[in-house]
């Protein structure tokens, strides 16, 4: 086993155990202190912005990956980055402040959404695979950029209106039984139900958006089986390429959709660990796991950075 091989390992080892220990603690399974969970949470912080910049700057730095590719992992590892920061520093201050308050308009900024990059991935795949002589011409790199931008820009649109609608209603109530915010379960504190009807309506326009997207990817790449089925060549390539972004694309479709049934049908007799875990899962253990995932990449990517720092020496 080579050093690439071995980092990969011991990586995949101790952000498991990192992940099932951290799990353990937030869902009361523990007696440990307060002080432990710091530890632990400031740790999967570290790794989490550690690995996941080390990646981005790899990809940026070497004008050799600047594929289609190599730009979307980054808008992905970004995204991981970027629902973290909204989780992790609030709920590091909370573990030793006597009061857990957040402002309206900062628990506000707390929620995102995640499914959009997946499904460009999959039009990615899609052309690199059955439409292989024409990629190039299509997926050129400013086209690559653009549509990466559009689609932030597009989903910052999608939680600026959910948001907007939601900041005009008056709450009954300051208390959410979630560890950070949530667009609904802020909803479900108006005191006028009635008020929140255009709430629900765009709230649901959304959740078809992202069901079709779903279905989107789920078809582009049961096109790509198909193809790939009768060619060796096309199968290792479905393999090398393909197969980390159905990993992730199958966490993130289970999550989400726990996601809403808890929030939309508010399972409470769901013990709290239960529902700690369905809360956190998102955004805990994809950015510490995706890097593992893309453990294809990552070998190659350890062996350029092994490259570029012996070269800089």
């Amino acid at each position: 086993m080579g050093d690439e091989e071995f980092f990969l390992c011991m990586y995949a080892k101790y952000a498991f155990i990192l992940i099932i220990i951290f799990i353990r603690l937030i869902g009361g399974a523990s007696s440990l202190p307060r002080s432990a969970l710091f530890f632990l949470s400031l740790l999967c912080y570290c790794i989490t912005i550690l690995v996941n910049i080390s990646l981005i700057l790899i990809i940026v730095l070497d004008k050799a990956l600047h594929e289609p590719m190599y730009i979307l992992l980054c808008a992905f590892w970004i995204n991981a980055l970027y629902g973290t920061a909204g989780f992790y520093p609030k709920f590091l201050w909370d573990l030793f402040s006597p009061i857990h308050v957040i402002s309206y308009s900062g628990c506000l900024l707390q929620v995102q959404v995640d499914f959009s990059i997946l499904a460009f991935m999959a039009y990615d795949r899609y052309l690199a695979i059955c439409h292989p002589l024409d990629y190039h011409s299509i997926m050129s790199m400013k086209r690559v950029i653009w549509m990466t931008c559009s689609l932030w820009l597009t989903s910052f649109f999608i939680i600026g209106v959910n948001s907007l609608l939601t900041f005009r209603l008056k709450l009954c109530s300051p208390y959410i039984n979630r560890l950070f915010c949530v667009n609904w379960s802020i909803v479900s504190l108006a005191c006028f139900p009635k008020e929140t009807s255009i709430n629900g309506i765009v709230g649901n326009i959304t959740i078809i958006i992202f069901i079709f997207l779903g279905f989107y990817i789920i078809w582009s790449y049961m096109y790509i089986i198909k193809i790939c089925y009768n060619s060796i060549e096309k199968r290792a390539k479905f393999m090398q390429t393909c197969l980390p972004h159905l990993i992730s694309l199958s966490a993130c479709i289970m999550t989400i959709l726990i996601d809403i049934i808890n929030n939309r049908l508010s399972f409470k007799d769901l013990p709290q660990a239960l529902q700690n875990f369905i809360a956190m899962e998102f955004l805990v253990v994809p950015p510490l796991m995706n890097p593992l995932i893309y453990g294809f990449k990552i070998v190659w990517l350890y062996h350029l950075a092994n490259f570029h720092f012996i070269h800089s020496c």
